[in-house]
């Protein structure tokens, strides 16, 4: 099943592709702005951190632009909505120090990019980066950054991880956040994301069975895993808020999250995005 339709997204976007006064932030590799993917989208890029510009052989751009095209590209999930990048992962070491992408960044430094992208006005994040091992220890900077994004109603999507591992890292442990776990083309739960009680409890699966989004080189890519099925559940949070912008994100959340099923499992529910609009649409959700 092609994802959209996976996902119930397909309506959706019959309804809307989305509105620009939506922003989403999208905390990640830098973005190739000038991607033939991008042209025409809304899409500005705050603090790079180094060079602008994209390379051929950038991992983290090619990542970063992958996703911002799952997101608002023409096929995207929501292309008529915003797009203010915050670049955080980078090819090209600072100082002559090693190069970081994806899992290199430290959780201090991620949680600054977090409190500025609230700050800039997003509405929605998408962080759909390496998650570490499952692990219990605390850390008070990311916990500060994801209650402040919870106390401006910002709705923060994270990717689950592709460990294959059971338990919670900082990021799908918090209440606020939803994790994503990937789903293959046939519905199922794919076993290299990582489950848990609070993912199970908090998030949604999605498609990230071989989902196609731009390349650097100008080719279609192919990506699987849950950093590919994470921007399909931030578009529809997105696409939720265009067509109820009335709509506390507390209310958004929730018709994402419970609107399809009860929760008594580590493995969350897939995505059914109809089922959420009608849950607003209805009212079911509104005075959560």
């Amino acid at each position: 099943m092609e994802p959209l339709d996976l996902a119930g997204l397909t309506p959706l976007r019959a309804l809307t592709t989305g509105r620009s006064s939506v922003v989403v932030g999208l905390i990640d590799g830098p973005v190739a702005l000038d991607h033939p993917a991008l042209a025409g989208r809304t899409v500005r890029e705050s603090r790079p951190p180094g060079p602008r510009g994209c390379r051929r052989g950038d991992v983290c751009c090619g990542h970063g632009t992958f996703v911002a095209g799952i997101l608002v590209s023409a096929t995207g999930v929501c292309p008529g909505c915003a797009l203010l990048v915050r670049p955080l992962f980078t090819d090209r070491p600072a100082g002559g120090g090693p190069a970081t992408c994806l899992t290199g960044v430290r959780t201090g430094e991620l949680a600054e990019a977090i409190t500025e992208t609230v700050d800039a006005g997003a509405r929605v994040l998408n962080l759909s980066m390496a998650q570490p091992a499952p692990s219990g220890v605390p850390d008070r900077a990311l916990e500060a950054a994801l209650d402040h994004a919870a106390d401006r109603g910002v709705i923060t999507v994270v990717a689950a991880g592709n460990q294959g591992r059971m338990g919670s890292s900082v990021l799908t442990r918090h209440p606020w956040v939803v994790p994503v776990v990937a789903y293959d083309r046939a519905g199922r739960p794919m076993p290299q994301s990582n489950l848990g009680i609070s993912i199970g409890r908090n998030g949604v699966g999605a498609p990230g069975d071989r989902i196609t989004g731009p390349g650097l080189d100008g080719s279609p890519r192919t990506v699987s895993g849950t950093s590919a099925a994470t921007p399909f559940v931030t578009g529809a949070a997105a696409l939720l808020c265009s067509l109820f912008p009335a709509a506390s994100p507390a209310a958004v959340r929730y018709a994402l999250t419970r609107a399809t099923a009860r929760r008594h499992s580590v493995i969350p529910p897939l995505l059914d995005a109809w089922a959420a609009y009608t849950a607003l649409r209805d009212g079911h959700a509104l005075t959560r």
